[in-house]
């Protein structure tokens, strides 16, 4: 069955996730302020709309992914926003990242004028949304996380219920915590094997199938030893998604001494001005600190 899909938000990941949308069948009206974005989807297939509005009047289900809390809000209950030409009973998938606690409002406010929402945040990245593979982990309703699971299990191999509105940002925060640390961990090691002499491309087969084994050593140790910058990610994306972490763990008095490291490792970065960079960048760091020795 087609799904009529809105999609708000088409940059580098809403526009991964509206090709696949329009690969496996599904009718897509998109919006997204940069029309050279929305022009990228109507070259697919998409049909651009002039609003948020207007793009979920034409759709049963509205996809959001946007970059912050704040900009969720003001693409959904805005001026010329989703809110405004939803029908009664749209399902609202934000596949955004934020926070927890704006999601849950987000989520009432969105019940007080009879829609229907739903936290689905990813990982994984535009490389899996193009083929389907996906991790999502999803916040609300049962009946709702169910409908929103039509949709989604065409970008999507793993989808798991998480709880009520916000626990699907929730985990995420996890997940980005647990990525980052990671990051970290395998750039730390590939300076460590660059410098001591290993023949550092030959790790991630050395070291398949045993306990320091990841997706993240696998895909990002060949990057950080050739400097391969190509932008799937950005890291002050992570510092956005490292912040929550933190104030979260605040919230719950949660000690993360690793993820405080890391955290300013990235802000120094940012600093720097490679925010924009994707996280192979952060072999960068350890460039640097070599100048800074030199």
């Amino acid at each position: 069955m087609t799904n009529k899909v809105a999609l708000i938000g088409a940059g580098a990941m809403g526009g991964a996730i509206g090709e696949r949308l329009l690969a496996t069948g599904n009718s897509l009206a998109v919006f997204d302020l940069d029309k050279a974005k929305m022009e990228a989807l109507v070259a697919k297939g998409a049909v651009a709309m002039a609003s948020a509005a207007e793009a979920a009047g034409a759709a049963d289900n509205v996809i959001l992914s946007l970059n912050s809390a704040a900009i969720v809000r003001r693409a959904v209950f805005g001026d010329g926003g989703v809110a405004a030409g939803a029908k009664p009973g749209t399902l609202i998938i934000d596949m955004s990242s934020i926070d927890p606690d704006a999601t849950r409002q987000l989520a009432a406010n969105a019940s007080e004028k009879g829609l229907r929402w739903v936290d689905s945040p990813l990982s994984g990245g535009a490389p899996k949304a193009l083929i389907g593979e996906l991790t999502l982990m999803a916040g609300g309703e049962a009946a709702d996380v169910a409908d929103a699971h039509k949709v989604l299990r065409d970008v999507a191999s793993n989808y798991t219920h998480m709880g009520p509105a916000g626990a699907g940002q929730t985990t995420k925060l996890i997940n980005q915590v647990l990525c980052a640390l990671n990051f970290m961990a395998v750039a730390e090691a590939t300076k460590l094997a660059l410098d001591a002499g290993v023949d550092a491309l030959k790790i991630p087969q050395a070291l398949k199938g045993g306990r320091a084994d990841s997706a993240i050593l696998q895909e990002y140790l060949p990057r950080f030893v050739t400097r391969d910058y190509r932008r799937t990610g950005r890291i002050d994306n992570m510092v956005k998604d490292l912040n929550a972490a933190q104030d979260l763990a605040r919230r719950t008095h949660t000690a993360m001494p690793l993820t405080a490291l890391c955290a300013e490792v990235h802000r120094l970065l940012t600093a720097a001005g490679l925010g924009g960079e994707d996280q192979a960048a952060l072999m960068e760091f350890f460039r640097r600190k070599d100048e800074d020795n030199t």
